[in-house]
């Protein structure tokens, strides 16, 4: 028996800061190089925020914006915001709320989506959710982060790896054989600290003592920044995206051979080879953007749908599989036809 399908992508955007950072430039303040970040990691460059006074509602705001214009709707047209991020603007509100006064969407309920680098995956299940109970019409998804500024720039393993963006779509309600065909989340809270920031809040802020504080040379409490075991992150990310496929494949009722293109999370290139060999991709199906703009976290999968989009390299018909993991650990994965 064939799925139904609830949900379909009506408009897609994305947004990438102007300023790039290259392998040279951190070259020139960690011990590292080019060819050691392009070997392990596969990142030749990534997109970084270099306005002051940027934030991440910002960088979701111009996504936002290019979505509902591509939908074709305005933005009082949206019932709700859903955000994903992990670099919030503040502890609350919520930054959707600050996208939320930008875009003028005055008729939404609007609220954030903390899963890591799942988190558009998490929170595209949650629309889907709110579709089928027939809430809501016209959903802005979207994935934000200004990564860098959790990053540790001493930290050579952890402050080549990240980029900012942000990338949203509208959903609707499906009207005919386009949507999504199938969801898939899960998280293992027993692997939380193999990726974690402390940042600003309750488990950091009740145990602090002058003593305990960790400030870099700017001034920065350092327990707000991005930590994590790499090598461990490694085994299990493959896994769980590997996991994520062919759970997904199965709610979807499709196999491999029917997929058109497949757009995995952008963390790792290994990682990224490792599951387009397991699920026998040829490189022309395997959507590579890593190398120039790194891991933005909830933002990658959405930023790269809308270009594969824009590219022509997703076409009317064409079915998708989308996968991510992590920090949490969480992951998931979709399957969407366009």
């Amino acid at each position: 028996m064939t799925k139904k399908i609830i949900m379909k992508i009506a408009g897609t955007g994305h947004y990438l800061p102007e300023k790039i950072m290259t392998n040279q430039d951190f070259e020139k303040i960690l011990d590292t190089s080019d060819e050691w970040i392009t070997k392990m990691v596969g990142i030749k460059e990534r997109r970084i925020v270099g306005d002051a006074d940027q934030s991440t509602s910002d960088l979701a705001t111009f996504a936002a914006l290019a979505a509902i214009k591509d939908a074709g709707i305005t933005a009082e047209d949206i019932d709700a915001i859903i955000l994903a991020t992990v670099s919030p603007d503040m502890a609350f509100p919520s930054t959707a709320i600050f996208v939320q006064k930008n875009i003028g969407a005055v008729n939404a309920a609007v609220f954030d989506v903390s899963a890591a680098c799942t988190g558009w995956i998490y929170s595209m299940t949650i629309a889907e959710g709110f579709i089928a109970l027939g809430k809501f019409k016209n959903i802005l998804v979207i994935g934000a982060e200004f990564l860098t500024s959790l990053a540790d720039m001493t930290d050579r393993s952890t402050a080549v790896l990240f980029g900012d963006g942000a990338g949203a779509v509208v959903v609707q309600p499906a009207d005919g054989e386009s949507g999504i065909m199938g969801s898939y989340i899960k998280s293992n809270g027993e692997l939380a600290e193999l990726l974690w920031s402390y940042g600003g809040g309750s488990r950091v802020n009740k145990r602090v003592t002058d003593q305990e504080i960790m400030v870099d040379a700017n001034g920065m409490d350092k327990r707000s920044k991005i930590r994590m075991e790499g090598n461990k992150v490694y085994k299990y990310a493959v896994r769980a995206m590997i996991e994520s496929a062919e759970k997904v494949m199965e709610d979807a009722g499709i196999t491999e051979k029917d997929i058109d293109l497949l757009i995995p999370h952008q963390a790792n290139m290994r990682i990224i080879d490792a599951i387009a060999e397991r699920l026998e991709m040829p490189d022309e199906k395997v959507v590579r953007n890593i190398q120039y703009l790194g891991n933005s976290s909830a933002a990658t999968i959405p930023i790269a749908i809308d270009q594969s989009r824009k590219s022509g390299k997703i076409k009317k018909g064409d079915i998708v599989l989308v996968a991510a993991f992590g920090g949490g650990f969480t992951w998931g994965g979709l399957v969407i036809k366009f």
